[in-house]
């Protein structure tokens, strides 16, 4: 459970390339930064009772927090289409503070991970694509293997549809996360894509970032 100031600062240096930084020589303002942008993610300060925390936000997703949560307000002495202050009076879920706290992280950090993440989810429905191509996607096609590493943790298969990677000879994982290769068959052909032996076709449906279906 978040309720302190020492439990969200644990949490956000739980990520990547954290560190913690007390910039105004004043500890009743902590936070904590990348270190690859050096930029912070999440403020920690005391204000009329509770500690508050300010979090970057998608401006889409600003008021969706602040609808459903009252103690969700607009950052305090920050922009306020960008940042929400989260006040830690124990009205709102765990789940929903650390998930606001990770977003902010990842709107902040430009981490390789989150670049494989978001070139997985362009791959339309009924096609698959190699590993080469979405690490190429994500910006580098030398980190294929990275790409492997980082569907192996897919913390969200819903929405990082990480079935529809395959090796370059378009035979599927054998060690598919999420179930075994039987599973990843299963997903594709829910999905209109013709699995024969363990292998999918590349030249029927491969995907290119290029194309638009």
């Amino acid at each position: 459970m978040i309720t302190t100031r020492e439990q969200a600062l644990k949490y956000g240096l739980s990520f990547a390339d954290t560190y913690k930084d007390a910039p105004f020589h004043d500890p009743n303002w902590q936070l904590v930064r990348y270190k690859g942008n050096k930029k912070a993610f999440l403020w920690t300060y005391e204000r009329d009772g509770y500690i508050n925390l300010n979090v970057k936000v998608d401006p889409e997703k600003a008021f969706f927090w602040r609808d459903i949560h009252k103690s969700v307000i607009p950052g305090y002495h920050q922009n306020k289409e960008h940042w929400n202050t989260i006040i830690l009076d124990g009205t709102i879920p765990d789940k929903d503070i650390k998930m606001m706290i990770a977003e902010s992280y990842d709107l902040i950090s430009d981490s390789p991970t989150k670049r494989i993440y978001e070139a997985v989810k362009r791959i339309p429905k009924g096609r698959v694509a190699t590993y080469a191509q979405v690490a190429e996607a994500a910006g580098d096609r030398k980190m294929a293997r990275a790409v492997g590493n980082a569907l192996h943790k897919n913390p969200d298969p819903l929405t990082i549809p990480c079935h529809r990677v395959v090796n370059a000879k378009g035979e599927l994982a054998g060690e598919y996360v999420f179930g075994g290769a039987w599973k990843q068959g299963q997903r594709l052909t829910e999905e209109g894509v013709e699995v024969f032996d363990g292998r999918v076709d590349l030249k029927k449906y491969g995907w290119m970032p290029a194309q638009k279906r």
